[in-house]
């Protein structure tokens, strides 16, 4: 038996025919159909394959014409954000976090897409948090006025993922900067650090998009109206802000991690000063009690009923001056 990983047995998870009022769900069969015959004006085709199903692939390749490029970029290591024009057509790779996204640096994974005037191809292997939003949103009949139209709601939906990634992490954040100046903090700081690590990696990975939508914009395909390069526009502004938030959260979580580490290092401190008076004060008794223990001849006070307490007032003495020096010298560094 096949394995589907959710999809049918070509690869394709969900297919949308668009320009007939609401979206309309199609199948692999209807949409090889479709791609045989002329594009009527206003139409155009949104399919969303499952790259863990390996039929999709072969699937793409026996029934359309994607650039080379959409390809490549399936196989491609290098999974920052990118997108780059190939003849008439966009290919992107937009990435994005799992569906069970739970602040793991391994929660996050890429999407392929291939847009052009009459057809929308994504690809990825996981389940992805912004394409199913879309998904969703399209399952619920939102309508799309093109293939551009469809994309700037993918990386709005992107943008939203996001803000809500931020937005849950600066609760975390503060939640940790509340038990320290409370003081009622463990000093754990592998949470902010996996946290961190997190941020990090997605901020790595999204950082090229602004830059790559702007260059787009500054030479986008003809079949790009004005209206959508407006919107891809104030998407990418949002999305700017975003990549500002998740920065301006690493570096707090720094500054946290920084005094997580002062506390830990002063509370070290403290425990080896009490540690050293220790054993200040234990030092007389420790060094008298090792000369009276050696069995050999002329020990003094042995033979005297006093002997005993005349030694212990000369360690209680010792005692007394060691651990006064010992606090003088503390008094005087602080």
């Amino acid at each position: 038996m096949q394995m589907t990983y959710g999809s049918d047995q070509n690869g394709l998870v969900c297919g949308y025919l668009f320009g007939r009022g609401a979206p309309l769900p199609i199948g692999a069969g209807e949409a090889i159909a479709w791609l045989c015959r002329d594009t009527p004006e206003g139409e155009f085709l949104w399919l969303h394959f499952n790259l863990a199903n390996t039929a999709s692939e072969k699937w793409l390749h026996d029934h359309t014409a994607l650039a080379q490029e959409f390809y490549d970029s399936l196989h491609d290591g290098a999974r920052s954000t990118r997108i780059e024009q190939a003849d008439d057509t966009l290919v992107a790779v937009v990435n994005d976090v799992l569906h069970d996204f739970s602040f793991e640096a391994s929660d996050i994974s890429s999407l392929c897409l291939s847009v052009d005037r009459r057809l929308v191809v994504s690809a990825r292997r996981k389940p992805l948090q912004s394409i199913e939003r879309l998904r969703q949103a399209v399952h619920r009949g939102e309508t799309m006025a093109s293939t551009m139209e469809l994309l700037t709601h993918l990386l709005r939906d992107q943008a939203d993922v996001l803000t809500r990634i931020v937005r849950d992490a600066t609760l975390k954040v503060d939640g940790i900067e509340d038990k320290l100046l409370s003081g009622k903090l463990q000093y754990k700081r592998a949470g902010l650090g996996s946290l961190r690590r997190v941020l990090v990696r997605l901020q790595r990975l999204l950082a090229p998009e602004p830059a790559a939508l702007f260059r787009l914009l500054q030479r986008p395909p003809a079949w790009v109206a004005a209206q959508d390069r407006q919107e891809l526009r104030e998407s990418s502004e949002e999305f700017a802000v975003v990549l500002n938030d998740i920065a301006a959260l690493q570096e707090r979580i720094k500054l946290l991690q920084e005094e997580i580490a002062a506390v830990v290092n002063e509370a070290n401190n403290r425990s080896l000063y009490v540690l050293t008076i220790v054993t200040v004060l234990a030092l007389p008794i420790n060094i008298i009690a090792g000369l009276l223990g050696m069995n050999v001849g002329g020990i003094p006070l042995a033979g005297d009923d006093s002997g005993f307490w005349i030694i212990a007032g000369i360690v209680a003495a010792f005692t007394v001056i060691a651990g006064w020096l010992a606090l003088r010298k503390q008094r005087n560094a602080d």
